[in-house]
């Protein structure tokens, strides 16, 4: 079920006015309604996917169970590589099985070798890169004893299944999330309010930025051999924009949705395009997968520690599998090694974590230096989406070198779609120091609401004569 959807607009006050006013008396009777609810959200796309999102439940509720139990080192280790292998071994056949089979023909083709293998007609199920690392959170928490394993198994089907967060994030820890399905929710109108106007922002960026941006990228990426340079240009800067307002979008609408109903999600975007270099582009952007691959990849791995040969491997291997994790494609792969290049040189000088702050904290305007490093920041994070947005390394590579040609100084066209971007950075650039730039209870009533209903009006002008699928659903 999309958010942007008549459905989910019949869904959710439904859902809203069950959770607290009908399943109102015990934790039990709440949990039993979000994994239906969920269940429902998630099988209106497809039911028989369900069955992958329960096997994960009900191995890994077991699997910490175990864990809880016994002090037996082997033991334990086994118990956490049978949780391992269940989730990455379901990710990686329904995700990653055709990629290796067509790169593993393509590698003998290479070398003259003629091999013939069928590729399986395997349909991706949403939000399975999402829920599959959400659970192995829980597992190897309580593998490592940061997190006493549930007795619940109400709370934790609802943890893994629940339903604002469960397509395409943020990925929540259990130590987060988990607790929050142990008490019984009393309504907060304060946070149902900041909810609401959260959520109505995520879906502004979705509907009016995100998808009028993308169609203009998706035509520009399409014809980019008979476009002029600069309209080249600004195809991958409208991609930035839509794969940004879309996925922020996304969070926003996930966060926003969840407070509604009591539960708190972490944060997953803060303005990442407001950065002064590539590493606090990396703390702003999918800050859920970031923090995951540092806390059960990087730190694992020995993280900054030791020799330079150590740390550079580090991060090659942490960029490198976040590539991956987006989807099987070789462009992913280049995507983040390409990020990880860009990170290196700070890495190595010590300067990753020099801009840790709010950008031109306390100004209305940045210093000429941070902004020429936003704007630089910026020009190679979208050389990177190149290869994020392109069908294939050589597509990308094409798309680049002709954006390196004299038509770059002609007029773009697509300048119609400039204004979207514009209006966005002009909203939140002055709230760059909030949760989110709906963060306006101290303004006049009467402004409040204006800027309510130009933003619903907006989203009804412009939405697409049919619901855009968000970005991140396919990985």
């Amino acid at each position: 079920m999309l958010f942007n959807s008549i459905e989910f607009v019949i869904f959710l006050p439904i859902v809203f006015m069950l959770y607290w006013f009908v399943a109102n008396r015990s934790v039990q009777g709440r949990n039993l309604l979000v994994i239906a609810a969920s269940y429902v959200f998630y099988g209106w796309w497809d039911w028989r996917f369900l069955s992958l999102i329960i096997l994960s439940s009900v191995v890994d509720f077991a699997v910490g169970r175990q864990l809880g139990s016994t002090e037996n080192e082997r033991q334990r280790r086994s118990l956490l590589t049978i949780s391992v292998l269940l989730n990455l071994g379901l990710l990686g056949f329904f995700k990653y099985y055709n990629f290796f089979v067509e790169s593993f023909i393509d590698a003998f083709t290479t070398l003259g070798v003629t091999l013939q293998a069928s590729s399986l007609n395997i349909i991706l199920p949403v939000g399975i890169s999402f829920y599959t690392f959400q659970t192995l959170s829980y597992t190897i928490d309580v593998y490592r004893k940061k997190l006493e394993p549930t007795q619940d198994p109400l709370a934790f089907f609802a943890f893994v299944s629940f339903f604002p967060q469960l397509v395409a994030g943020p990925i929540e820890r259990a130590t987060n999330l988990l607790p929050q399905f142990y008490s019984l929710k009393k309504f907060d109108i304060e946070e149902a309010k900041d909810g609401t106007r959260q959520a109505l922002w995520g879906l502004f960026k979705k509907v009016v930025i995100a998808d009028n941006c993308a169609l203009a990228a998706n035509d520009i990426f399409a014809n980019y051999d008979s476009l002029p340079a600069s309209t080249l240009v600004l195809g991958a800067v409208f991609f930035a924009f839509q794969i940004y307002g879309d996925f922020s979008g996304y969070s926003d609408i996930a966060i926003g949705v969840a407070r509604i109903f009591g539960f708190k999600l972490m944060r997953n975007f803060a303005y990442p395009y407001f950065s002064r270099d590539i590493g606090e582009f990396w703390r702003r952007w999918h800050i859920s997968l970031s923090t995951w691959f540092r806390d059960y990849l990087y730190i694992p791995l020995g993280g900054n520690r030791g020799s330079k040969w150590k740390q550079f491997r580090n991060v090659i291997a942490i960029f490198v599998v976040s590539g991956f994790w987006h989807g099987a494609n070789w462009t992913f792969i280049v995507w983040g090694a390409l990020n990880a290049l860009y990170f290196l040189p700070l890495m190595f000088s010590g300067k990753n974590r020099q801009n840790m702050g709010v950008t031109a904290e306390g100004r209305w305007l940045p210093r000429p230096k941070e902004f020429l490093q936003i704007s630089l920041t910026f020009a190679l994070t979208c050389l990177a989406w190149v290869f994020f947005r392109a069908e294939s390394v050589t597509h990308a590579f094409a798309y680049l070198t002709n954006m390196a040609d004299a038509s770059l100084l002609t007029v773009p066209s697509y300048l119609r779609v400039l204004p979207f971007v514009l209006i966005l950075i002009l909203i939140e650039w002055p709230q760059r120091n909030k949760l989110h730039p709906l963060e306006i209870q101290h303004f006049p009533r009467p402004l409040r609401w204006g800027i309510y209903y130009v933003l619903l009006f907006a989203i009804l002008y412009y939405q697409p004569n049919q619901a855009i699928d968000f970005i991140y659903f396919q990985f």
